[in-house]
C-alpha cells in the first residue's frame, strides 16, 4: 500500500469515529441544558432594571434636592443636569444592551433546529460589524487585523465554519484582551470617583453609571449580549454593587483604623482627622473598583460560556425535523400507491 493509499484510509477512519463520536442533541440536551422559565427570567430582569432605574433616579434627585436647599435657582439647574445624565448614563446604556442579540443556547430537540438557524445570523451579524468596525475606525485596536481580515473572506464564500473559526480565535485573542483592559480601566475610575466622592448617594449613582456602561462596552466588544437568565444575574450584581456602595458611604472605617496606629497621631489632632478621611475614602474607593472589576469579569465568563455552547450546538446531530419526517410519509405514501398499482395490474 502507498503513502497517499495509507493517508487515505487514515482520513476514512478518522471521520467514521467523528461520526459515531458526533454529540446528538439528546446528549446535549442532558449535559449542557438546564431547566429555567424563560418568561420568569425576563419578568426578573425588568424588575431587576427598574429597581436599579429607581435607585438611580432617587440618588440624583436627592442631590439635585440638597443643592436647591442651598440655592433655588442652582437646585433647579442640577435638576436638569441630573435628568440629562439619567438620560444618557441609564436609558440608553440599558436600550444598547437590550437591543443587542444573544446565541440560544439552552434548547431541546424541538427548538434546536431553529436556535442553530439563529446563532448562525447572530455570528455573521458580529463578523459584520467586527469587520465594519476595523474597516472604518482607524487604529481602534480592538481586534486582530490579520483574524478579520480572514473572517471578511469567509463571509464573502459564505463559509460559515471560517466564520467560526475566526471568531473563536477573536474571541480567545485580542478581544480577551481588550476585554481585561476595559474591565481595568472602568474599575480604577470607579475607585478613583468613589474615593473623589464624599457623599453616599453620589457615589451609589457612580457606581450603577460606571457599571452600566463597562457592561455597554464588553456588550459592544464581542458583539452580542448574554442571554435574558444571564443578564438578570448581570444586572443584580450592579444593583447589589450601588447598595454596597450607598451602605460604604456611611460607614467610618477609617476611625477605627486610625485608633490603632498609636501614640505617634494622638497628639495631632488634625493630622489624625486627616489620616481618617483619607482611609476612608481608599478603603471605600478599592471596594468600589474591586466590585465593579468582579461584575466585568462575571460578564465576559457568562459571553465566553454561551459562545462556546452555541458552538458546540452547531456541531449536534439533530433528531429528525418535522419536514424530514412528512418527506418520509409522503414517500411511505407514494410507495404503496405504487405496490397497490402493482397488486392491480396483476
Amino acid at each position: 500500500m502507498n503513502e497517499k493509499s495509507t493517508e487515505k484510509a487514515v482520513a476514512v477512519k478518522t471521520e467514521e469515529n467523528q461520526q459515531q463520536d458526533k454529540m446528538t442533541i439528546y446528549d446535549y440536551e442532558q449535559k449542557y441544558v438546564k431547566r429555567q422559565n424563560v418568561k420568569s427570567a425576563k419578568i426578573l430582569l425588568r424588575v431587576i432594571i427598574a429597581a436599579l432605574g429607581i435607585f438611580l433616579f432617587a440618588c440624583l434627585f436627592f442631590v439635585s434636592l440638597r443643592v436647591y436647599e442651598i440655592n433655588e435657582y442652582a437646585g433647579y439647574a442640577t435638576g436638569g443636569v441630573c435628568l440629562i445624565l439619567y438620560i444618557a448614563l441609564f436609558i440608553v446604556p440599558i436600550v444598547k444592551v437590550m437591543k443587542s442579540e444573544y446565541f440560544i443556547v439552552n434548547v431541546n430537540a424541538k427548538t434546536a433546529h431553529a436556535a442553530k438557524k439563529h446563532n448562525k445570523k447572530v455570528r455573521r451579524d458580529i463578523a459584520d460589524k467586527m469587520i465594519d468596525l476595523t474597516a472604518k475606525v482607524e487604529g481602534v485596536g480592538w481586534y486582530d487585523s490579520k483574524i478579520v481580515g480572514e473572517m471578511a473572506i469567509a463571509v464573502k464564500t459564505n463559509d460559515d465554519k471560517g466564520i467560526m473559526k475566526s471568531l473563536t480565535a477573536l474571541y480567545t485573542g485580542s478581544v480577551k484582551k481588550t476585554a481585561k483592559d476595559l474591565i481595568f480601566k472602568s474599575s480604577m475610575k470607579s475607585a478613583m470617583y468613589s474615593a473623589l466622592s464624599q457623599t453616599s448617594k453620589v457615589d451609589a449613582a457612580l457606581v450603577v453609571v460606571m457599571n452600566l456602561q463597562l457592561i455597554k462596552d464588553l456588550v459592544f466588544l464581542y458583539g452580542f449580549r448574554p442571554s435574558d437568565a444571564k443578564l438578570m444575574k448581570i444586572f443584580g450584581r450592579v444593583l447589589q454593587n450601588s447598595l454596597i456602595a450607598y451602605g460604604l458611604g456611611g460607614v467610618k472605617i477609617g476611625n477605627s483604623i486610625v485608633k490603632t496606629m498609636g501614640d505617634a497621631v494622638k497628639g495631632i489632632p488634625f493630622l489624625g482627622s486627616a489620616i481618617s478621611v483619607l482611609v476612608d475614602s481608599s478603603v471605600q474607593g478599592l471596594t468600589n473598583g474591586v466590585l465593579t472589576a468582579v461584575m466585568g469579569y462575571q460578564t465576559i465568563k457568562y459571553l465566553n460560556q454561551e459562545y462556546k455552547l452555541q458552538e458546540i450546538l452547531d456541531g449536534v446531530e439533530l433528531a429528525e425535523t418535522e419536514e424530514e419526517l412528512q418527506a418520509t410519509c409522503a414517500e411511505i405514501e407514494n410507495e404503496l400507491k405504487m405496490g397497490k398499482k402493482v397488486s392491480h395490474a396483476a
